[in-house]
C-alpha cells in the first residue's frame, strides 16, 4: 500500500531527525538524496512528519510509530489513505471534525491532553487563551500578503486572472491556503510582502506614532536593531514614509539578503550594519528604535510544531536575558521624545509582561500602548508588541 510506505519513510525521517535544523530544510535534504519520491509524495510525507511534532509533548510515552499514528489521526482530516491505520471506534471518528477527534483521542489516550502537548501554560502571557492556543497548534497557519502602497488593484488582478483563491482580510491584507503558489503571480517585495497577519497588525502602533508625533515635515531617524529579513522596516517605510532608515543584525548573510530585499523594494535611503547590540549600536540618536526582539518563536509553533517538541523551559530564561542585554544597549540611543517599539514572536510572559516591566524599572520610558497580537483566533502567528516614548 501507498500510505503504509508513506509511514514507514515517515518513521524513518523522525528517527534520523534531530530538531538542530529546521524540519522543511531538513525533509529538503532528505528528499533530494531519495528522489524517488514525486512531489505527491512528498507533499504526504512532509504532511505526516509535521502531524507528528504539531503533538507537542504528549504520547512521548509511546513507541514513534504510536505516536505517528495518533497524531495523523489527530491533525490529518485529508483523504482517506490513513485510513488502514485504525480500526473500530477510531476509525468511526476519524472523519469527524478535528474538535471531536481531540476529545476521543483525550478520552481513549490517558497521555494524551491539550496540557501534555504544551506543558508550560504556567508560563503565558497573561492574556493568552491557553486552550485556544494550543488548539491552534494543530492546524497550519494560512500564508498573509501586505499589499504595497497603492499597489491594490495590481495584485487583485493578477490573483483573479491566475485564479487564485483568496481572503481579504482587510484594505491592505490577503490570505492564502499554504498550497497555494503566489510568487509567480505576484512580485513579492515590491507589489506586496509576504507577513504574517500578526506582524502586519503593528502598523496600528506606527500609527498610534503619526498621531502623536509633533507635526512637522522633517523625516523620522529610525533604527531597526534586530532587523533580520527587513519585514517590520519595509512596513515602517510603507506606513510612516518620510524616513531615515538604518538596520542591524548580527549576521553578515542577513544583512546581504535585506540589502536585495530594499532594492526590489524600492528603499534607497538607508544604512546597514553588521552588528552585536547587546554590546554595540551606532554613534547617532533615533526618533524611533524597532526591537523585533529575538526570542522562543513560540507564538509561531504552528508554522513549526519541531521548535515545540524540541523545546525546554529553560530557554525562556535564556531568551529573557538576551531581551534584556540588548534594550539596555540600545534604549540609550533614542532621542527625548522618541518612540520604543519592542516586539516578540513569543507567548511567553518572561519575554513579554516581564520585560515591560524590566523596561520600565531601569530605562525610564514611558508605557503607551502594548498588547497580544492574538493570531490563534486566525489561523495566524501570536505576538507581543508594546510601544514605548521617551518624555523630554
Amino acid at each position: 500500500m501507498r500510505f503504509q510506505s508513506y509511514f514507514n519513510t515517515a518513521i524513518k525521517i523522525i528517527h534520523a531527525y534531530d530538531g538542530k535544523i529546521p524540519l522543511h530544510h531538513y525533509l529538503k535534504q532528505y528528499f533530494a538524496q531519495h528522489k524517488k519520491h514525486g512531489s505527491t509524495d512528498r507533499k504526504i510525507i512532509a504532511n505526516a512528519c509535521y502531524n507528528f511534532y504539531r503533538t507537542g509533548h504528549s504520547l512521548n510515552n509511546l513507541s514513534v510509530e504510536e505516536k505517528l499514528k495518533y497524531s495523523i489521526f489527530i491533525c490529518n482530516d485529508a483523504g482517506d489513505g490513513w485510513d488502514f491505520l485504525f480500526d473500530g471506534a477510531w476509525l468511526n471518528k476519524r472523519h469527524e471534525s478535528i474538535h471531536q477527534r481531540i476529545s476521543f483521542a483525550e478520552k481513549e489516550l490517558p497521555a494524551f491532553s491539550l496540557v501534555s502537548i504544551f506543558p508550560f501554560v504556567s508560563e503565558l502571557s497573561e492574556t493568552i487563551n491557553s486552550t485556544q492556543f494550543i488548539q491552534s497548534l494543530f492546524i497550519q497557519p494560512d500564508v498573509f500578503i501586505r499589499l504595497r502602497p497603492a499597489k491594490k488593484n495590481t495584485v487583485i488582478r493578477k490573483l483573479d486572472l491566475h485564479g487564485l483563491k483568496y481572503s481579504l482580510l482587510d484594505e491592505d491584507t490577503i490570505a492564502f491556503s499554504p498550497s497555494v503558489k503566489i510568487d509567480t503571480v505576484i512580485q513579492l517585495d515590491d507589489e506586496a510582502v509576504i507577513q504574517d497577519y500578526s506582524s502586519q497588525r503593528v502598523s496600528h502602533l506606527f500609527r498610534t506614532i503619526i498621531a502623536d508625533k509633533e507635526k512637522g515635515n522633517s523625516s523620522i531617524e529610525v533604527w531597526d536593531c534586530c532587523a533580520a529579513s527587513g519585514g517590520k522596516s519595509i512596513l515602517a517605510n510603507d506606513i510612516l514614509q518620510n524616513i531615515r532608515l538604518t538596520v542591524s543584525d548580527l549576521r553578515n548573510s542577513i544583512i546581504k539578503n535585506l540589502q536585495q530585499r530594499f532594492q526590489i523594494a524600492g528603499i534607497k535611503d538607508y544604512t546597514s550594519i553588521v552588528a552585536d547590540v547587546t554590546r554595540v549600536h551606532p554613534k547617532k540618536q533615533f526618533d524611533l528604535i524597532i526591537c523585533d526582539a529575538p526570542c522562543t518563536g513560540s507564538g509561531t509553533w504552528g508554522r513549526t510544531p519541531e521548535q515545540l517538541y524540541f523545546f525546554s523551559a529553560t530557554t525562556i530564561d535564556a531568551f529573557a536575558s538576551l531581551q534584556k542585554n540588548i534594550v539596555s544597549n540600545v534604549i540609550p540611543s533614542l532621542k527625548e521624545g522618541g518612540y520604543f517599539l519592542y516586539i516578540t514572536c513569543s507567548v511567553f510572559k518572561k519575554e513579554n509582561e516581564a520585560l515591560v516591566d524590566f523596561i520600565q524599572q531601569h530605562c525610564r520610558l514611558h508605557l503607551m500602548q502594548k498588547e497580544i497580537l492574538a493570531g490563534y483566533t486566525a489561523k495566524a502567528d501570536t505576538m507581543y508588541a508594546v510601544l514605548f516614548k521617551r518624555n523630554h
